[in-house]
């Protein structure tokens, strides 16, 4: 059954309903090992619950489908927040979720393109955008409509290879690129080490046409995406401001949210607070 073609008004409520069963999953996986990069996967849970059950088009039944969007995840380490969106979509298992990380599973802690749904490995950094900028010009001489959501992090932006990405798309014209760029402040040991704002103004200048919004709220979240439908010749950059560990102040908190790691019991009461605060 083909999803999301074409988008229609949107369910904020339901969106958010959705956003808040990605997270659910995600603690599920991060418990199973104990550790997990769920920091970030919280903080973007409610992007994905809008690309996968609103804006993105495509069939879980047909991954393969030649028109369909594509979503690329340059942040491989972000793989929970992909496997929690693809078992809510149907494409995988949910009882699959919590084999994540563990050995011989489909589910790694960074992307494996041999996982159904999974469009790009992105465990090296800085090269998602790239990757889209070349997809996006292989639909262009398909002439395919199919649009390109590449999600890359504000840590990557320190990457030179992001802006050669980011000079082509605008050079080729790219207007069915759409860069989810996450700004959640830190990277593997602490805050973003080099100085990257303004972040919007910098896209902007690379000739993209760029939206700022708070990446939590469902509602901007959804206005963004279909403001970035226009095929205006300007490829198109959503600043997505987020908050890793979001739904579960313990984690939000924690100045070592990038790969948080304690003790099953622990794991409990993690879970006990954010089911606490989902049902407020």
């Amino acid at each position: 059954m083909l999803r999301n073609s074409p988008p229609g008004s949107a369910d904020i409520g339901a969106l958010e309903r959705k956003a808040t069963q990605l997270r659910r999953h995600m603690l599920t996986m991060a418990r199973g090992q104990g550790q997990g990069y769920i920091g970030q996967g919280l903080g973007i849970a409610d992007v994905l619950a809008a690309l996968y059950f609103h804006e993105l088009r495509y069939d879980p039944h047909n991954l393969a489908w030649p028109d369909r969007d594509r979503f690329l995840l340059s942040t491989g380490h972000y793989s929970i927040a992909l496997w929690a969106a693809l078992a809510e979509a149907g494409v995988i298992p949910v009882e699959e979720l919590i084999t994540y990380g563990a050995d011989n599973s489909r589910l790694e802690m960074s992307t494996l393109d041999t996982t159904p749904g999974v469009e790009v490995i992105g465990g090296s950094l800085g090269h998602g955008l790239g990757q889209g900028v070349g997809q996006a010009l292989g639909l262009r001489i398909d002439r395919s409509d199919a649009r390109i959501f590449v999600e890359l992090s504000d840590g990557e932006m320190q990457e030179g290879s992001t802006w050669e990405a980011a000079m082509s798309a605008s050079h080729f014209k790219l207007d069915g690129l759409v860069a989810l760029v996450d700004c959640n402040g830190i990277q593997a040991d602490g805050p973003v080490v080099l100085d990257m704002e303004p972040v919007a103004e910098k896209w902007r200048a690379f000739g993209w046409q760029t939206s700022e919004i708070d990446g939590n709220d469902m509602k901007a979240v959804v206005g963004a995406l279909a403001g970035a439908r226009e095929r205006n010749g300007q490829p198109k950059a959503i600043v997505l401001r987020t908050l890793p560990g979001k739904g579960v102040p313990r984690i939000e908190t924690s100045e070592k949210s990038h790969f948080f790691r304690v003790d099953v019991a622990q794991w409990d009461g993690i879970i006990a607070e954010f089911e606490n605060g989902a049902a407020r």
